[in-house]
């Protein structure tokens, strides 16, 4: 049998698993999963025959090459900074290896004995990265095919809590890393081109610079920038285009209020707050208004933030019980933004029978004949449970798909890479439809960049 080792199974990996499962006897497949802790391997694969979990400690170098130097493929789950060793070893010993994650400098740096040894190393092919790049270049390649001129390129991303499970004043709950969301957009300005201008937004302003898109039978949403819009523009072959915007995906109404976590400071990481622990939710936010011996912390703080008793932006706080004085922070040495991450998740923890939800929305603006035409496309995946998420199916099902292509041999081409060439993105995007996973595109009138962002 062909063997297939997947190093990791976290949240993203049940849709993967599955596929590979279903798969495994038309295709002689045989999968190993290696985790350090094998739990939810072992739920996932059931009683399968042709599926073992293994304890994998990746950092066991003996137990890691073993595991390796044993299988066909390597399929690596793991945080993105674990995957370099992997794949080191996979190039030692001459072993394909896919990853959902983007490609670090290291990664890059294997790419001529990657090529050397005839192997794929292919990365970012999960959904944002991944779906984005294969669904980008497909409509990208085929203006180019007919002659266009390719002179806008935005493409938003957002992992949502499903319509059915929307139950706050935020419409949003965790549906992946809650640390990611509340550090989003720091550590440099918003870079982006419009109409052939560099634009920056810096960190304090990000969350009031926002663009609002409508998705069909879904409604209104907005977006905020992306830290760097630029950074596929050569890879796209967007080189002479006038506006290139990438952005994170809200419903209407989050960034204004996130704005005020930004605003006073809670999101910041790069200290930590004396005798955390012992902190109450209230006494958090406090320790970031100016002291009064008569005035509340809530009246302090509508005061510093002008913020109307009847704001919807008022309520939405209250919502997140933060002036709560008898609950505690309980985190030792805690920065401010571990702290408000903890809080949240009190209030933005799915729960059992919530479901999340994947949008994307991409538009492409052209010149043909002399004419300006605009597509766009909007793709939307609906979670079937607290398992098969929506954020894993769009990242799983990507990855499983190119793991069998390689393995089959249809996808061939050498060295690390990333899911831009048709020889990748044309049979994945067929096969996803499969798991309805689908753009929906249409011709727009030609709208050129959102004044909004001017």
């Amino acid at each position: 049998m062909r063997k297939i080792l997947v190093i990791g199974s976290g949240k993203s990996t049940s849709f993967l698993i599955k596929y590979l499962l279903d798969k495994s006897e038309s295709e002689n497949l045989y999968i190993t999963i290696g985790d350090i802790n094998i739990e939810n391997a072992k739920k996932l694969i059931g009683n399968h025959k042709n599926a073992t979990a293994i304890t994998l400690d990746v950092f066991n170098e003996i137990s890691r090459i073993e595991a390796i130097k044993n299988t066909d493929i390597v399929v690596s789950m793991l945080p993105a900074r674990f995957h370099i060793e992997v794949a080191k070893n996979c190039i030692q010993y001459k072993k394909h290896m896919v990853t959902a994650s983007y490609i670090s400098p290291e990664m890059q740096a294997l790419n001529d004995d990657a090529k050397a040894n005839g192997l794929v190393l292919m990365n970012e092919i999960g959904v944002d990265p991944g779906i984005d790049h294969m669904s980008a270049m497909q409509v990208l390649d085929s203006i180019r095919d007919k002659g266009g001129n390719v002179i806008l390129f935005e493409s938003f991303t957002g992992g949502l809590v499903a319509p059915e499970s929307d139950n706050n004043l935020w419409n949003y709950k965790f549906t992946w890393n809650p640390r990611n969301v509340v550090v989003a957009g720091q550590g440099s300005a918003a870079k982006f081109l419009q109409e052939g201008t560099y634009k920056y937004i810096p960190y304090n302003r990000l969350f009031r610079r926002t663009e609002f898109l409508e998705v069909d039978g879904f409604g209104r949403f907005e977006v905020y920038a992306n830290r760097d819009s630029l950074k596929y523009q050569s890879v796209y072959g967007l080189d002479n285009i006038k506006t290139l915007y990438r952005g994170t995906m809200r419903r209407v109404g989050f960034s204004r209020a996130w704005n005020i976590f930004v605003t006073l400071g809670m999101t910041d990481d790069s200290y930590t707050i004396e005798d955390s622990e012992n902190m109450s939710y209230r006494d958090f936010v406090n320790a970031f208004l100016t002291y009064s011996p008569t005035d509340s912390v809530e009246l302090k703080l509508r005061h510093a933030l002008k913020i109307d008793q009847d704001d919807i932006v008022w309520d939405k706080l209250v919502e997140l019980d933060i002036f709560n004085a008898n609950k505690r922070v309980e985190l030792k040495k805690a920065t401010p933004a571990q702290i408000l991450q903890k809080i949240l998740m009190d209030s933005w923890t799915l729960e059992e029978n919530d479901k999340d939800m994947l949008v994307m929305y991409h538009k492409f603006g052209y010149e043909l004949n002399g004419k300006k035409h605009q597509i766009d496309a909007t793709m939307v995946t609906l979670g079937d449970d607290q398992t098969y998420t929506a954020m894993a199916k769009t990242v799983g099902l990507p990855v499983a798909i190119a793991t069998l292509a390689i393995l089959n041999k249809k996808i061939t081409t050498p060295g690390v890479q990333m899911p831009i060439t048709k020889e990748v993105y044309q049979p994945i995007l067929k096969e996803l439809k499969d798991f309805g996973i689908q753009f929906n595109e249409k011709e727009v009138p030609y709208l050129g960049y959102n004044p909004l962002n001017n």
